[in-house]
């Protein structure tokens, strides 16, 4: 929101996941240096900053809260010669993140940020923030799990949702889970490793290891949801063309106040059996019109693995058409 007068400018911007005593610093020493660079008057309450004065110095002051940020939480820390830096950097015109980019931006970490890197994932980054259910729907390779639960990482780190909640199929694929070793759960976790795989990028091991134990962060079959009802969650249910379309009614309504789903999938592995209907494919043609469910369709051209993953895509697509 803003209000422009000749080349006054008035702005209020929130700051969304960030740690705010560690990008202010201790008695907000790392605002000093903005104040002695810009007449803008700068103050920050609660998580709004508010930027009042000359319109060139607001949009410069709002972008380097921006590079602040960025800095922060793929650092760990900034200190207040972090921020002369940035303010140096950014009046000299070179930016650390581009504004598209950081409006991209989806989750930092330790070691990356994670962010939409496709015009598709762009889309779903929008659905996702637009409403409660949204399917992806695409081939692997595309990023759908991945952003999924990085999604529902950074609303937990917000506090925006209390728990979060990843679900798949137990589809035995070939192998019958009594046949193997160990007990229940070392039967199950090889399904579930995947979603395992995706925290451990998002989350310190320690930090990870405290949700797990606490039930913040569950991982479990998709048979265990039946009965539940989901408040504050983010709940994911990923290869969701191997649920039936029992299952898929069955995970859509455990959904409670102010919950989110995301339901990821690629209908061309499907392993059911072959007189059983995909709830994937089902809920495609049923849920199409309701309002507050978005369907996005990845295909090849969003594949962000290995160059040769979209290769393969191909060649098989050439072969079943009989190319």
């Amino acid at each position: 929101m803003f209000l422009e007068e000749n080349t006054e400018l008035e702005k209020i911007f929130k700051l969304e996941n960030v740690d705010l005593q560690a990008l202010l610093g201790f008695n907000d020493v790392n605002l000093k240096p903005l104040e002695e660079r810009f007449t803008a008057k700068i103050s920050v309450r609660g998580e709004s900053v508010y930027l009042k004065g000359n319109k060139e110095e607001v949009e410069t002051v709002e972008k380097i809260f921006k590079e602040m940020i960025f800095v922060l939480n793929t650092s760990g820390t900034l200190t207040g010669e972090d921020v002369k830096t940035i303010i140096n950097l950014t009046v000299e015109g070179e930016e650390i993140v581009a504004d598209k980019e950081f409006d991209n931006i989806i989750l930092y970490t330790k070691k990356d940020v994670i962010k939409a890197k496709t015009p598709t994932q762009e889309i779903y980054f929008q659905a996702i923030k637009e409403n409660d259910i949204c399917f992806a729907i695409g081939p692997a390779g595309t990023g759908k799990t991945y952003l999924a639960v990085a999604f529902a990482v950074a609303a937990l780190k917000r506090g925006e949702v209390r728990k979060i909640v990843l679900a798949r199929p137990a589809v035995e694929a070939g192998e019958s889970l009594g046949f193997l070793p160990g007990d229940f759960k070392d039967k199950i976790d090889p399904y579930l490793r995947p979603l395992y795989d995706a925290l451990y990028d998002m989350l310190p091991t320690d930090q990870l290891r405290t949700y797990l134990e606490r039930s913040v962060i569950e991982i479990v079959p998709l048979a265990f949801m039946r009965g539940r009802t989901l408040n504050n969650s983010y709940v994911i249910l990923d290869e969701a063309q191997n649920s039936t379309a029992t299952q898929m009614k069955m995970f859509l309504t455990r959904l409670g106040p102010n919950s989110k789903a995301i339901v990821t999938g690629d209908i061309t592995q499907i392993d059911l059996p072959q007189n059983a209907t995909s709830g994937l494919v089902q809920v495609k043609d049923i849920l199409q019109k309701v309002d507050g469910v978005k369907f996005v369709f990845f295909d090849k051209q969003d594949v962000v693995r290995h160059r040769l993953v979209k290769d393969i895509i191909n060649a098989y697509e050439q072969f079943g058409n009989g190319e």
